[in-house]
């Protein structure tokens, strides 16, 4: 049988939120989605604008416990904060790699390769 994956606590109220954000998504985060969706990366699901505890990340996996954030200049002007709610979502014992957006939307397949890299050296 297979192990069973714990769900982490979110708020019910932000899967409206996380609905909306899905229609929202950067270029950026789209070609990201695009390379990663339908287990693409070793076989690893990924869910996109996830919600854990009281926020959202742009993308996660359950089996690995990672979540994956696409940084646009938004991010420029909220560093601490974006600081304090990665700190408090690692306390759950998720793992976080950012990326530009920049980077996801020009360079997505050397985004995909430092994911693979990491799963590599993770699982």
């Amino acid at each position: 049988m297979a192990k069973k994956l714990p769900i982490l606590p979110y708020r019910q109220d932000l899967i409206e939120k996380a609905r909306w954000l899905r229609k929202q998504s950067t270029p950026g985060e789209i070609r990201l989605w695009n390379a990663i969706r339908h287990r693409q990366i070793l076989g690893y699901k990924f869910r996109r604008q996830h919600p854990i505890h009281r926020f959202i990340v742009d993308f996660y996996c359950r089996e690995l416990k990672l979540a994956i954030e696409i940084d646009g200049r938004s991010h420029d002007f909220k560093i601490e904060a974006d600081k304090e709610r990665q700190f408090i979502i690692e306390q759950f014992g998720v793992s976080f790699l950012r990326f530009s957006e920049s980077d996801a939307k020009r360079n997505t397949g050397a985004v995909v390769l430092e994911i693979e890299k990491w799963i590599e050296s993770h699982s």
